[in-house]
């Protein structure tokens, strides 16, 4: 009797033992609460508005800026996705400093006394002018930029993109892009020769692609 106490206590306990492993093991996955203990996993970011412009050179990657110009933003994108910008050149070059485009009327090569001062008209036509968006985003290499008049509210469709850092352009002109990739072929456009600030040879923007998401 005494040998199938003693057997029947022994398996009783270990019993015992294997069950407080089990609830050990539970407790340590649910953790005190009861519940997994599951960290929620971030959705990723969802990208930003980006912009393409190619160009014989190569291509030029753009990220915009909405949360800093959210109006010069939404209109490159609006120009570009209408194939305002194709066809027109880089009708601005000043080396080691910065090259300047976009213009329509630069499509036309008998007109380059009017480079720089195209731009959409309204139903009246009357000039399209864009208000400034200054910032604090300073001028530096591969800022885009848009270009305008003496007149702060008289951006069009003219933009620039710097080569170089120009701390003097800091809150007077209203950046809304910064070139990710393909600072190169901005580089080479910048070193082609020029006459004057117009290059020699034209430098064409074939194409001038834009999203809000990409």
């Amino acid at each position: 009797m005494q040998g199938w106490w003693a057997m029947t206590r022994d398996s009783a306990a270990m019993r015992s033992l294997l069950l407080c492993g089990v609830l050990l093991v539970i407790g340590l996955l649910t953790g005190c609460g009861g519940k997994a203990d599951v960290k929620p996993v971030a959705p990723p970011p969802i990208p930003g508005p980006k912009a393409i412009i190619k160009t014989k050179f190569g291509d030029i990657h753009i990220k915009l800026y909405p949360d800093v110009a959210p109006n010069h933003v939404e209109n490159f994108i609006k120009l570009a996705k209408s194939g305002f910008y194709d066809g027109t050149i880089f009708h601005r070059v000043i080396p080691g400093f910065m090259i300047q485009g976009g213009d329509p009327n630069t499509k036309n090569s008998l007109r380059k006394d009017t480079y720089g001062q195209g731009g959409p008209k309204d139903e009246k036509g009357n000039p399209i002018l864009l208000k400034a968006e200054f910032s604090d985003i300073p001028h530096k290499r591969g800022i885009v930029s848009m270009a305008r008049p003496n007149e702060p509210n008289s951006a069009t469709t003219s933009f620039f993109i710097l080569v170089a850092d120009g701390s003097n352009l800091d809150g007077k002109f209203s950046a809304f892009g910064r070139v990710t990739s393909g600072m190169g072929v901005v580089d080479g456009i910048n070193h082609a020769p020029t006459d004057g600030e117009k290059p020699s040879k034209p430098v064409h923007i074939t194409r001038a692609i834009a999203a809000p998401c990409q």
